[in-house]
């Protein structure tokens, strides 16, 4: 060969090695960047290329698809009730894309998973259009509604679970919103979605305030500090305290009083306290506690967890609650869910669970199965323990003094008869030097003969209630006791 064809050689050699170097580059390296890149639509146009699989609660979809026109997306979501359900499935968007349960387990729902090679594969061959699988979650639809319909026109957030497993039962919020709006493109779908945005409606009404918003918890977080003075040894349940009122503040000048100033409150018990929400006793445990002892067992709870740490299976990250390192006099008012004390009315729910469930903190999730489109089952939960928050003989101490709270103290509203119900009331300040209108909780739990199979956390941000009638047991009480009833009617 002369020089010159050889020096052609060499030289469109070097252009097929550079391109073969470039087509692997391309889908080796750059694959998942180009496939995930906001401006490739042949994934979105795939996504709804075909009816999406469903979410499904009690049996039942809570999701659908619908044929479309004039755009390049086939099939669009639907949502049966999509406000009551909004807090769970978030929405999958032609447009905006996808949160929660659609976008976590969106694989599954198209039929792009992994593990649904096989249905592909004989979908392929026979001729038929790809299926997605399904998302069975562990919601109960009569605790949901229940839920919803609690908070009536007030803004809030309930939370349920099953503290035997920790199957979450209802993740409920007001304001809400109906996915389906814009589930498609164009403007009325654009137009929907941007009135939603907190900047276009300060009632933000996609926040997720069950599981992303966190509130002082006020007096229920009692329930912690009262754990936190039995585990210690140093507290017992009907052992009087040396409880002055008013407590003054350590390092402070200020005093700290009770509600309506019971009398009941000077030196009471463990359980007289609860009972009546004595902030002088709990404020004064949780200083002679020290602030290490409270956040070790705040943390037991479930507070401070990082985002990452799993301590739920949940399709969004719920926001991390917190009990802080702070100095005596904070701390003092943190152990009475003040200060700095925040929880998301999850954690809280947790709480109330534990106590149920003779101490045993169970890890709270939200799906059960996931089924392929031939109805095999492609992923089961297991429940897992989470943590012993406390020991069984403390916890059956502190469900006879929620028992008590019920029975015979401020949390009566949450009474259903025939059923043991413990409870706790809180009403937490808001608002610099409290100017804002309280926040009205209350955490529970039902027991039958084979444990408790309901915790709830109810939370009451506002209301067309007078500021002097807002308190736990008469706002979030009755959320709570219909959201028991709805789960123990299904249990008969």
């Amino acid at each position: 060969m002369n020089k010159p064809l050889r020096r052609i050689a060499i030289f469109c050699g070097l252009l097929v090695l550079a391109l073969l170097i470039r087509d692997n580059w391309v889908q080796l390296v750059q694959a998942e960047d180009l496939k995930t890149d906001s401006k490739n639509r042949r994934v979105d146009i795939a996504r709804y290329a075909q009816p999406r699989g469903n979410i499904i609660v009690d049996g039942k979809s809570i999701t659908g698809s619908t044929v479309v026109n004039g755009n390049d997306f086939k099939y669009k979501r639907t949502y049966k009730n999509g406000k009551l359900w909004a807090p769970v499935t978030g929405f999958a968007s032609q447009g905006f894309g996808a949160t929660q349960l659609e976008s976590l387990y969106d694989p599954i729902l198209t039929g792009d998973d992994d593990r649904l090679f096989f249905n592909r594969t004989i979908d392929m061959l026979t001729g038929k259009q790809q299926k997605g699988g399904n998302v069975v979650t562990t919601l109960n639809s009569k605790a949901q509604k229940a839920a919803w319909d609690g908070l009536g026109d007030s803004k809030g957030a309930v939370a349920a679970i099953d503290p035997r497993s920790g199957a979450i039962l209802a993740l409920a919020n007001k304001p809400s919103y109906d996915p389906s709006k814009f589930a498609g493109v164009g403007k009325k779908d654009s137009d929907a979605f941007n009135s939603l945005q907190k900047k276009n409606d300060p009632e933000d009404p996609m926040l997720n305030r069950a599981l992303r918003q966190t509130y002082p918890p006020g007096s229920t977080f009692k329930i912690v500090t009262a754990a936190a003075g039995l585990e210690s040894g140093e507290y017992d349940l009907d052992k009087r305290t040396q409880s002055e009122v008013p407590y003054r503040l350590p390092q402070s000048t200020n005093d700290l009083g009770n509600d309506g100033n019971n009398p009941a409150c000077k030196n009471a018990s463990v359980r007289v306290a609860l009972q009546w929400s004595c902030n002088t006793v709990f404020a004064k445990m949780s200083h002679e506690l020290g602030n290490e002892k409270m956040m070790e067992e705040a943390e037991k709870f479930g507070f401070n967890r990082d985002q990452d740490s799993g301590s739920q299976d949940t399709p969004v990250r719920p926001a991390p609650s917190l009990y802080p390192k702070d100095n005596q006099p904070q701390n003092a008012l943190a152990g009475i869910g003040q200060a700095s004390n925040q929880a998301t009315p999850l954690q809280m729910a947790m709480v109330a669970s534990a106590v149920a469930n003779d101490g045993k903190l169970m890890k709270p999730y939200m799906v059960d199965q996931l089924v392929a489109p031939n109805l095999n089952v492609v992923e089961q939960t297991k429940p897992k323990e989470l943590s012993q928050p406390v020991s069984s003989e403390n916890a059956q101490k502190l469900q006879q003094a929620m028992e008590t709270v019920v029975n015979d103290g401020t949390g009566s509203s949450g009474k259903i008869p025939g059923v043991t119900v413990g409870g706790k009331t809180g009403t937490a300040q808001h608002g610099e030097n409290n100017e804002d209108n309280p926040y009205a909780w209350f955490i529970s739990y039902a027991k039958t003969d084979d444990g408790s199979p309901v915790a709830v956390a109810a939370v009451v941000e506002s209301s067309d209630t007078l500021r002097s009638d807002i308190a736990g047991g008469k706002l979030a009480a009755p959320i709570a006791k219909g959201v028991m009833e709805a789960v123990l009617d299904g249990k008969q």
